[in-house]
């Protein structure tokens, strides 16, 4: 077993072939990765507290921080995180017991707390804070700390979205090759 890919509390985690977990990223516990997901460099998944799902074809970029919330602490209950389908996670990014829906993007630098929840074919802009228990409606552009909803996505911005998922799908498949 890799040092980057550890077990904690008897939870091993979950990384099938096709997913790719970059040597310097951290991924502790409870964690299950989709096929074709991706976890770049210096990213910690710390599945220590409760489960993280990060779905298929989902890529977590560079320095991101992903973590739950137990509440009552030691009870294993609480906000685990959810990560859905093709989703893009820029780089610096702190996803914190929430749940991204499929097909959205969240910008570099984003933080997004407890409880939130992103509904499918959002685009975050970076440096957006979406506060604990805010969701944010499927279908539309939100920037800004807090953050707030500003317009629909136009059909360009749903093809970058997933034209960023598949990108980063072609990209790990070329580091893997590399060994």
């Amino acid at each position: 077993m890799s040092r980057c890919i550890r077990s904690f509390n008897g939870k091993q985690p979950k990384v099938p072939e096709s997913a790719f977990v970059d040597e310097s990223a951290a991924v502790i516990g409870d964690v299950v990765l989709g096929e074709d997901a991706s976890v770049w460099p210096q990213v910690s998944v710390r599945g220590d507290l409760l489960n993280i799902t990060i779905g298929r074809g989902t890529n977590i970029q560079d320095l991101s921080t992903l973590h739950t919330t137990e509440y009552p602490k030691d009870s294993g209950e609480g906000s685990p995180l959810i990560i859905g389908d093709e989703v893009t996670v820029g780089h610096g990014v702190i996803l914190h017991g929430c749940e991204i829906k499929n097909n959205c993007l969240i910008g570099m630098g984003s933080i997004v707390l407890d409880n939130s929840i992103i509904e499918p074919w959002v685009f975050l802009g970076a440096g957006s804070l979406v506060p604990p228990g805010k969701v944010l409606e499927s279908g539309y552009l939100y920037v800004g700390s807090p953050v707030k909803k500003i317009r629909p996505i136009t059909e360009n911005e749903r093809k970058i979205i997933k034209e960023n998922a598949e990108h980063y799908v072609k990209v790990k498949n070329r580091y893997k090759a590399e060994g």
